[in-house]
């Protein structure tokens, strides 16, 4: 993996820019605002220093699309793991009746046989997280068991 450099530019009064130049020739970057807001960035073409398109999101927004652009990165590294393993499998589920509530009580090993092995959040993975791990909205289980249990297991996370 080759690595990005991320700038990053305090903005007095308002919070901090974090943009990266991606092979197009644009930047591409997030404002975090003081009071919890963030703003998507994008340059335009011609110059990088001059905003193409910039997109609002509430924190909630933020944190799922840090999910949708982290987890799949985590999963694969899993399933490159387990490939070897027959009848293993990886995969991500996102965590809606469960937010706010510990992983003990959702007793998913025990009812499925299937194990959560990490939880991305805000696209950071927060790794064999243990009985007392707090669940919040937005928040992805990656979870490892048979095809069997990780269906159970979604449907746990999902539907209660």
């Amino acid at each position: 993996m080759i690595p990005v450099n991320v700038e990053i530019t305090p903005l007095p009064g308002i919070g901090t820019r974090q943009d990266f130049m991606i092979r197009a020739g644009r930047r591409v970057g997030v404002i975090t605002y003081r009071d919890g807001r963030f703003e998507l960035i994008l340059s335009k073409a011609s110059d990088p220093d001059s905003c193409a398109a910039s997109i609002p999101l509430s924190p909630e927004e933020a944190n799922t699309l840090a999910g949708l652009l982290g987890a799949p990165q985590l999963v694969a590294h899993l399933r490159e793991e387990h490939r070897d393993i027959t009848g293993i499998t990886t995969r991500q589920l996102p965590v809606t009746t469960f937010a706010n509530h510990t992983l003990g009580e959702t007793a998913l090993r025990t009812r499925t046989g299937a194990s959560i092995v990490a939880v991305v959040r805000s696209g950071n993975a927060h790794p064999s997280p243990g009985p007392d791990f707090i669940f919040e909205n937005g928040d992805l289980a990656v979870v490892v068991g048979t095809a069997d249990g990780l269906d159970a297991a979604a449907e746990i996370l999902h539907g209660g």
